[in-house]
């Protein structure tokens, strides 16, 4: 896949992973368009980079993301690469489950991806080149108790990214998942009392650096430094139950 050149949607952009594959496809000659619920973080990238669009979306309400989608295919309808990154890690006790926060988390770490992927999927047909980068973790093959909801949401992502690339096989669109370990952003941050603790873990530039290796060398299924460890063999019965 080629890294320069591309129209490039990425939800949950302002902070973390999201604004550093918007800074970083910036740097090599990408149009980027980030969205993202608050205004301030949106306003202060654009501020410093002209070559990033900027669009207010609470990617949790449908309503929301359809709008999204229109406005990024009447705005640029040249975009060919959707990058589903935005997410939430919340803690959960699975005995005694909040309601309000478990909606949250699979609306935005599931629900929200898989339904963008829908409404987009036909303007990307349209391009010669186009992809759909969805970002899953480490643990959606081992999970950590305490964020079950988390785990089990990244876990589908990884089942709904092979089914989508399998249903797009004999399109243009390139359909990747990106791994990654734990990644020192703001993740999390919900559910911490110091708000400016970070995530821990590798740094978010040397996350980047190794997804765009992916990315070019279309590594469709790419775990990253310690996800590594965590990744199980891709599930052998696939391809012969899809024949």
């Amino acid at each position: 896949m080629k890294t320069s050149g591309n129209t490039i949607l990425i939800t949950g952009g302002t902070s973390g992973i999201g604004k550093g594959f918007a800074e970083e496809f910036s740097l090599r000659k990408n149009k980027v368009i980030i969205c993202g619920r608050r205004e301030n973080r949106l306003q202060e990238i654009k501020s410093y980079n002209e070559n990033i669009e900027t669009v207010i979306c609470d990617v949790t309400k449908a309503e929301q993301r359809e709008m999204l989608i229109k406005t990024v295919i009447k705005k640029f309808p040249e975009t060919n690469i959707l990058i589903n990154n935005a997410g939430i890690q919340l803690l959960a006790d699975l005995t005694d489950l909040d309601l309000n926060k478990l909606n949250q988390e699979i609306e935005t770490n599931l629900i929200a991806p898989a339904h963008l992927s829908s409404l987009f999927v036909q303007n990307l047909k349209t391009r010669n080149e186009s992809a759909i980068i969805n970002i899953s973790s480490g643990l959606a093959f081992v999970p950590l108790s305490f964020v079950p909801v988390y785990c089990a949401t990244k876990a589908a992502v990884h089942s709904l990214t092979m089914s989508l690339r399998h249903q797009l096989k004999d399109s243009l669109i390139k359909v990747f998942e990106i791994i990654p370990p734990s990644v020192d952003s703001e993740l999390g941050h919900e559910r911490r009392t110091d708000k400016n603790q970070t995530h821990g873990g590798i740094p978010v530039d040397e996350f980047i650096s190794e997804s765009m290796k992916a990315i070019e060398n279309d590594l469709f299924e790419a775990p990253i430094d310690g996800a590594k460890n965590l990744y199980e063999k891709r599930e052998a019965m696939f391809r012969m139950i899809n024949k």
